[in-house]
């Protein structure tokens, strides 16, 4: 996922495990060994099990929700977790553009001030 993404861990089998989409769900494999008289067997793949296909569907399903929020957080990882892209080169260009509006007052509901009405 490039590392600048979060999403739900999505349990695959070995052939699934190719990732396609940059931004997840992340894959995750299980190798299953076993030792028997002194030889190590396997690997086993371990999620290659129906048993996981509600939770391939699931993990799918989230990752496309986080998607639809837009290019921000929660599907991007906060700016602190940013600084090896080029996102502080580009805040840092635009920062005069920037306007502290600063924090929104609450107001009391149905005194008709700041309500949204469609």
């Amino acid at each position: 996922m490039r590392g600048s993404h979060t999403g739900p861990l999505m349990p695959v089998p070995f052939h699934q495990a190719k990732p396609t989409r940059f931004d997840g769900p992340p894959r995750v494999i299980a190798a299953g060994y076993q030792i028997c008289e002194g030889r190590l067997i396997g690997p086993n793949d371990l999620f290659d099990d129906p048993a996981f296909d509600y939770a391939r569907e699931r993990a799918t399903q989230l990752a496309n929700n986080l998607r639809r929020q837009g290019i921000f957080e929660p599907h991007r990882l906060p700016p602190e977790e940013m600084e090896y892209t080029t996102l502080p080169k580009v805040l840092e260009k635009l920062k005069d553009r920037f306007k502290d509006i600063g924090e929104p007052k609450a107001k009391a509901p149905g005194t008709g001030e700041g309500e949204i009405h469609e």
